[in-house]
């Protein structure tokens, strides 16, 4: 039902406001009756409902990083010049910003004095949305709150400094939660799904301002931290543990109808009306991405009783089989394994057919049986955009980079994640006591951390990693960390010991036959066959060590590096800087433009 308003409202402003969505610089929305329209509620929420199409996550499931990967890897992870300044686009569109102010400009007309506030809220909620986008994607950009037309010499002026936008934004988000409802609803924005993006948002520019250098970022986590506890002490939400600790966390991103419970904020995606994503046919295809977890990223989960992975005896030359058994109940909910099968009992696709490196993602794959469409790209279950995991997160997380995350604090936050799946609480002074060194490793973590509470910090860092992953956080987190150095790390997948033969569902047949040149062995229906050494392009498989070692399905790609001078912010488009000149680029961009 929610989706069929969604899609009325959205015919009727077509109707009333034909041509009025595109950019800053078109006319004035004048096909608006100024006196016969922001008169009623119904009228602003028609006109606010274009705004939650900037909530469309779908694709959220594929973003690379040095934690998954595709057949084909994108810009960022290869660097170096496959990274170019766009002529057009790139994400500076400003569409939906015109929207927001076009409606704070005339919602005072509206004459039920509720329906301001909460319209108001609405629409200050998403422009606090809109300017985060920005300001991870470009940092300092220009700050506009009116309607402009095509004459405003506003169109014009310089980006305005980050310090201001995030002061702008902080008083919309402070608007939206005094003056949106209590009253919780998956798929409409409200006075927590504000906490909760004032949380996200706050966390990212305090731990920003931390590692890049930059004023007040201790007032940030405070804030950060403070959004996040009132929401937490709101009992508004809970985590999603149906099914128990071997199923609740696969269920809560395959089922079709987001959990209210745990979803403070979803897309509602269905199939009729028929409005859907990917997700399945993404992880099922052969002719999509192959995804594929990297192996450092799957050492990071730790064992079941809470120990670390790593230092287990043989970790590094674990198979497949061996190395999944009596880890986090999250990493056999989010990959295939041994124990995994389709709902309707189906034939599984062959692993390396599907996922280049091996750990093949089943997170947010759908239930099967809903029939053919699912398999092929019509997916519908409801996808996160707030969820309340994610809020814990950002709690501990502005705690432990302030220094003063406390056993107590964990208690209430990341202590739950773990109830879930039936992991053991994270202990803070053992955690400083004695940090993971594999986190702190050079060829596999973060070294520019250095705090008293390092330690804890670090399995922060571990838990949100583990809990959020596909989830479209990972790239940002680098970014704000200012550890764009972890997508040069190895991106490789299982491990093989040498040609022979491998049992990768652990029911003890065949699945995979790895050989050296010059020994096939005879074709066996349902076997995938991989010569060593041979190229990927021509049916081989290549392992780091020759005839042993981790898949290394991209060792022909050359990958030029993360530019740390450069890549931690993306390039305003040409022609926008040829229209207004006072843009200046960021650095590291050559356009070849000079103003």
């Amino acid at each position: 039902m929610e989706k069929i308003v969604k899609i009325l409202s959205l015919v009727v402003l077509i109707a009333v406001f034909s041509g009025c969505e595109d950019n800053l610089d078109r006319q004035p929305l004048s096909q608006i009756p100024e006196s016969g329209y922001f008169k009623t509620a119904q009228d602003l929420e028609f006109f606010t409902n274009p705004l939650y199409n900037m909530l469309n996550v779908a694709n959220l499931d594929r973003e690379q990083s040095d934690h998954l990967v595709q057949m084909t890897l994108s810009e960022i992870i290869i660097g170096g010049n496959r990274r170019t300044v766009p002529n057009s686009g790139g994400g500076w569109d400003w569409g939906h910003l015109r929207r927001i102010n076009t409606l704070l400009a005339r919602v005072d007309q509206c004459e039920d004095e509720a329906a301001v506030l909460k319209y108001s809220g609405v629409a200050r909620f998403f422009r606090a949305m809109f300017y985060f986008e920005k300001v991870k994607r470009f940092g300092d950009v220009p700050w506009y709150d009116t309607e402009l037309g095509p004459s405003d010499e506003a169109l014009y002026k310089p980006r305005d400094p980050r310090e201001l936008v995030m002061t702008k934004m902080i008083e919309d988000i402070d608007y939206a939660i005094a003056n949106l409802p209590a009253e919780t609803s998956v798929f409409r924005v409200n006075k927590w799904t504000a906490m909760a993006l004032k949380s996200r948002f706050c966390l990212y520019e305090g731990t920003f301002r931390k590692y890049h250098g930059g004023e007040e970022a201790s007032k940030f986590l405070e804030l950060a931290a403070e959004a996040a506890r009132t929401l937490i002490d709101g009992n508004q939400y809970r985590l999603y543990t149906a099914g128990g600790v071997d199923n609740a966390y696969f269920t809560l991103f395959s089922q079709d109808d987001a959990d209210a419970g745990e979803f403070i904020l979803a897309f509602d995606y269905s199939n009729s009306p028929r409005v859907n994503h990917d997700a399945s046919s993404f992880t099922m295809s052969a002719a999509q991405g192959r995804p594929s977890y990297t192996k450092k990223f799957v050492n990071t989960y730790l064992m079941k009783d809470g120990s670390r992975f790593t230092e287990q005896d043989g970790w590094q030359t674990m198979t497949f089989i061996d190395e999944v058994q009596d880890r986090d109940p999250r990493l056999t909910q989010s990959i295939r394994n041994p124990k995994f099968t389709l709902s309707d009992n189906r034939p599984f696709p062959n692993k390396f057919a599907v996922s280049v490196d091996g750990y093949h993602p089943i997170k947010f794959l759908q239930d099967v049986t809903k029939g053919y469409d699912v398999r092929v790209g019509y997916s519908y279950n409801d996808l996160p955009i707030f969820r309340y995991a994610e809020v814990l997160l950002n709690y501990a997380e502005a705690k432990a980079e302030l220094g003063t995350l406390t056993q107590a604090d964990v208690d209430i936050s990341i202590k739950l994640l773990r109830d879930r799946v039936g992991m053991p609480n994270l202990d803070v002074a053992a955690a400083n006591t004695n940090p993971d060194p594999y986190l702190l490793s050079t060829e596999a973590g973060y070294t520019n951390v250095t705090a008293a509470n390092i330690g804890a910090l670090l399995e922060v860092r571990r838990e949100r990693a583990i809990e959020l992953v596909q989830e479209g956080f990972r790239f940002d987190d680098l970014v704000r960390w200012k550890a764009g150095y972890c997508i040069d790390q190895p991106l490789v997948g299982i491990y093989f010991p040498g040609a022979g033969e491998y049992d990768l569902t652990g029911d003890g047949t065949t699945d995979l036959i790895l050989y050296t040149q010059g020994n096939k062995p005879t074709d066996q229906v349902g076997v995938e066959m991989y010569e060593i050494g041979m190229p990927v392009n021509n049916g081989g498989i290549i392992l780091t060590e020759g005839t042993k070692g981790n898949v290394f399905f991209h060792s022909n790609i050359e990958l030029a590096g993360f530019n740390e001078q450069r890549d931690y912010l993306y390039p305003i488009p040409i022609n926008e800087r040829s229209l207004n000149p006072n843009l200046n680029q960021n650095p590291g961009w050559n356009d070849g433009l000079s103003f």
